[in-house]
């Protein structure tokens, strides 16, 4: 492989392209923001209308960020002495080619380009806003004997670049879970998948013991207090093992945090030390079979007779429902209200399920919904008919609060499952690159041949970017400061980082990689659901646009 030159002041060289980029940013939402606020204030009909460019920004911005973290990344090594060749190259690289795909075109999906003309941005903007830094970067940072240097560097497969963790406590923490991963996960995930089986509780057992499911718990309720950064690092390192146990503490972490923001003291006193146990698993009960993301239509609803609500309606998509022990099940608890404000948040305390029964509660029903993947925790179609839950139960002792408190979680929920996107791009790049290892053609290992070293290179460096920037946007969260739009953006590409790398890796496979007995068959069928739940890709980017343009 070709030895890769390092270009020269390579640090301030990508500072002065992160500052050019910035300007094509400002210019970008200046575009947008004629079409969708000529009076200076955002028209929702004009915002549809101009959906395409709208969401464009929130992709381009997403790409600026992301570079600005990876810079911040090279520039903490740099700081504690752990800057190496391989570091320095993925900040190369990844300049190069997404400062490239700014200039010509950042893929959406598989189908849209947004260009810079869709902002307004023509072809004499657009050479004004090309500095010599761009230039030199989109020319010479991701060449062929650069992706040829990283994959070199990154043969022996333990080494993907330094994480960057200001904090020792954090990688202990990752050594641990990497263990557990490698030990209790990594051998028998594929079985589990492939048998369509709930993951073992002696699995989620040892995940108890670990602290897994308290992480982010105040110690005052039994949790270990630890903020939203390390929960990335747990849940990077669970969902390189398989996302199903890595998805495990969602859960948890989805019901604690409504608790803890939006219960009464008597709850979280009652509720948190037996989550953050795992006495109790939790579900999360909010989609509705015609809501999706609508959730302000949700129908479902509670009536209070005879000192409990009566809840009646459907539910679907709910994970982990038959073994779960607590729904936070979002209701609608004002019949005459049409909209978000007459939604409530109950704590329904339900039987643990069996595999031959399992909803036994009255007044509850339920069936499987077969899936491609993410088969660990099993998914759910909920009936409810009379089920009762105490007026105690209702989380903070207020109707009508449901929707803001569920909003409240959102941003540690999406920075999460940003965390499990980065595990499955972990995953499905270590998964490719031994396959390429191993499989000999030509006389040679696949790794030997560009196209196959070459797609490895840009995995990892990918990786890299949108691990930056999940540990950025939790950051913020750990901060108390708000994160909306870092938890939108980080999840945004995340998830699409994780599907790149799933059907790149298969591709690397070959035929092998279409029978159901290789993992990257289920590695692809697991990243494909991340740009779908906890908010679509297409939510996101609008979560990430509105609040960018709006001035947030």
């Amino acid at each position: 492989m070709t030895t890769a030159a390092l270009l020269a002041d390579l640090i301030p060289l990508c500072r002065r392209a992160v500052t050019a980029a910035r300007e094509i940013q400002t210019a970008a939402r200046q575009g947008v923001l004629a079409l969708i606020a000529p009076e200076g204030k955002i028209d929702s009909d004009l915002l549809e209308t101009h959906q395409f460019p709208a969401h464009g920004f929130a992709w381009l911005s997403t790409y600026v960020e992301a570079l600005a973290q990876l810079l911040g990344w090279v520039e903490r090594l740099q700081a504690d002495g752990k800057l190496g060749e391989l570091e320095q190259l993925i900040l190369q690289a990844g300049f190069g080619e997404y400062l490239n795909q700014i200039f010509g075109g950042i893929p959406m999906s598989q189908t849209e380009m947004v260009r810079l003309t869709d902002f307004g941005i023509d072809s004499h903007r657009r050479h004004e806003l090309s500095t010599a830094d761009t230039v030199l970067l989109r020319r010479q940072g991701n060449t062929e004997a650069v992706k040829a240097r990283i994959a070199e560097l990154i043969k022996d497969g333990h080494h993907f670049g330094e994480l960057g963790f200001e904090d020792d406590v954090l990688a202990m923490v990752r050594d641990q879970f990497h263990r557990f991963a490698e030990e209790q996960v990594v051998p028998f995930a594929h079985e589990w998948h492939l048998r369509d089986e709930l993951i073992p509780m002696s699995v989620v057992e040892a995940m108890c013991e670990l602290g897994v499911f308290g992480l982010t718990i105040p110690e005052e309720y039994g949790g270990l207090g630890m903020g939203k950064t390390a929960m990335c690092v747990v849940t990077e390192e669970l969902s390189r093992g398989y996302i199903g146990v890595g998805s495990l503490g969602t859960r948890s972490e989805i019901a604690a945090e409504l608790i803890r923001l939006g219960g009464t003291e008597a709850q979280k006193r009652h509720y948190l030390p037996k989550l953050a146990s795992g006495e109790v698993l939790p579900t999360a009960v909010f989609t509705e079979p015609n809501t999706g993301s609508d959730l302000g239509s949700l129908r479902t609803r509670a009536v209070v007779a005879e000192g409990c609500y009566k809840v009646t309606g459907n539910k679907t998509w709910i994970t982990h429902a038959a073994r779960s022990d607590l729904m936070t099940l979002l209701v609608r608890t004002d019949p005459d209200s049409k909209d978000w404000r007459g939604l409530s948040m109950l704590l329904a305390e339900k039987p643990r399920g069996t595999e031959s029964q399992p909803f036994p509660a009255k007044g509850m029903s339920g069936g499987e919904i077969k899936v491609l993947g993410y088969r660990g925790m099993k998914e759910y179609e909920l009936g409810f008919d009379g089920f009762e839950v105490p007026e105690a139960n209702l989380l903070g002792g207020v109707e009508g609060q449901g929707f803001k408190q569920l909003m409240a979680t959102f941003e540690s929920a999406r920075v999460q499952t940003a965390a499990r996107a980065v595990g499955v791009a972990q995953c499905a790049l270590e998964t490719g690159m031994r396959y390429a290892q191993e499989r000999i053609q030509f006389g040679k290992p696949l790794y030997a041949f560009p196209r196959v070293f070459g797609k490895i290179a840009w995995m990892a460096v990918e990786t890299m970017l949108v691990r930056q920037l999940t540990y950025f946007a939790a950051r913020e969260k750990d901060s108390d400061r708000r994160c909306d739009i870092e938890a939108g953006m980080a999840k945004l590409l995340a998830a699409r980082v994780a599907w790149a790398n799933a059907d790149n890796a298969l591709q690397i496979h070959g035929g092998n990689g279409y029978a159901e007995e290789y993992p990257i068959s289920r590695i692809l069928c697991d990243a494909r659901i991340l740009n779908i739940f906890e908010g679509a890709a297409e939510i996101q980017a609008q979560v990430v646009a509105r609040g960018l343009l709006g001035g947030r």
